[in-house]
């Protein structure tokens, strides 16, 4: 089948971490014989800052990271529906695109009832920015892919879409799974980016207080850091790396022997059950994880056994100091996450989910699509 994907960028993770998810499902896609088209804006902010920051070396790095995906580049001015959508029929439309784009998918899908078209939103922009999202003209969308069960509840209170579905987002283990560390091993390290005061209080509780109390040998990847935050890093003790490929967190992981997690407070508070892929993705890798408050409301995960939770900083404290004390606990932890990315939590999971959705609603002339060669 054709599939065709609309999304902020493949080719640039620079702050933009729906391109993990991407890479993996078309990925997948690839695997099983689907033809599959990528577009992306040829002035994407991501892009332009991976460019800015790291030169044309960067994009060079992911063609040879992933040598089998590819996008076409469009400018928002010169769309051709037409074109890029002939005998297509699965269409997604990720909620970073335009507004110009995401009209011009849903008047081609008024003409084209051999396709299906899906809106996807893996943010918390729907709660709090809902005047950027309602200007979206969503009627003509078979359906939106809802990154979680809280994110679908809010679009169906506010009436958007015709229907909702729950579409996590998922590891890819392709990418992300146990490397052997090529030295002895240092204490922490945690990928993700500072932000905009989103969860700087909840990186000193989580991060920072804990490492520099217990004397950890840590360090942090990421962008969006200001000269106050790389201050605060340095008192603590911990070593900052700068931006990081994410094809390239896996080597990163088998370097150090825990990882954490700090949920940006929108998601943690407004919509509860929405980890963000860095779990997925830490624990595909078989790092030891703990990790901020959230609410696993949709039981993603066994709680305790997969990671351990720490509801304030001492419990980030006792629990860092017992992974890195305890081998049995560590070992534990590791394969246990590992089970859980692998039995639930895939990109092939979230192609199997794709298709079933797809087929449930596809054209009664068209035969179901079944989930073949699945590749977990």
């Amino acid at each position: 089948m054709r599939v065709a994907m609309f999304y902020h960028s493949l080719v640039s993770d620079w702050n933009h971490g729906n391109a993990h998810f991407l890479r993996g499902v078309a990925l997948e896609f690839a695997a099983r014989g689907h033809e599959l088209r990528i577009f992306e804006p040829e002035d994407s902010w991501s892009r332009q800052n991976l460019v800015r920051a790291a030169g044309d070396a960067a994009v060079l790095s992911f063609h040879t990271a992933f040598p089998d995906l590819s996008s076409t580049y469009y400018a928002a001015s010169n769309l051709h529906m037409e074109e890029w959508l002939d005998g297509v029929e699965i269409a997604i439309v990720h909620e970073w695109n335009g507004p110009e784009l995401i009209a011009a998918a849903g008047e081609f899908r008024k003409t084209n009832p051999g396709l299906r078209l899906f809106f996807h939103d893996t943010h918390h922009r729907a709660l709090t920015a809902r005047e950027e999202l309602a200007k979206f003209a969503l009627d003509d969308y078979d359906g939106v892919l809802a990154y979680g069960a809280s994110l679908k509840d809010a679009y169906e209170r506010l009436g958007w879409g015709r229907q909702v579905f729950v579409w996590h987002e998922a590891a890819d283990i392709r990418t992300f799974y146990p490397r052997t560390a090529a030295a002895q091993p240092r204490d922490l390290v945690w990928i993700g980016n500072w932000g905009d005061g989103e969860r700087t209080q909840e990186l000193r509780e989580f991060l920072l207080g804990p490492v520099k109390d217990l004397g950890l040998t840590a360090q942090v990847y990421g962008v969006r850091y200001p000269e106050a935050a790389l201050r605060e890093l340095e008192d603590s003790g911990i070593s900052y790396g700068g931006w990081l490929p994410n094809f390239e967190a896996p080597i990163a992981f088998a370097q150090f022997r825990t990882t954490i997690h700090v949920p940006r407070r929108p998601y943690a508070r407004e919509l509860p059950g929405i980890p963000t892929i860095r779990p997925f993705e830490a624990l595909a890798c078989g790092i030891p994880l703990v990790s901020a408050p959230w609410d696993d409301t949709e039981e993603l995960f066994r709680g305790g056994e997969d990671f351990l939770m720490a509801r304030n900083g001492l419990e980030m404290q006792d629990h860092l100091r017992n992974v890195l004390s305890d081998p049995e606990l560590a070992a534990a932890l590791s394969a246990r996450g590992l089970e859980t990315i692998r039995t639930r939590h895939t990109c092939a999971h979230r192609v199997d989910e794709l298709l079933s959705i797809y087929n449930a609603m596809k054209p009664e002339s068209v035969e179901a699509i079944s989930p073949v060669g699945v590749s977990r």
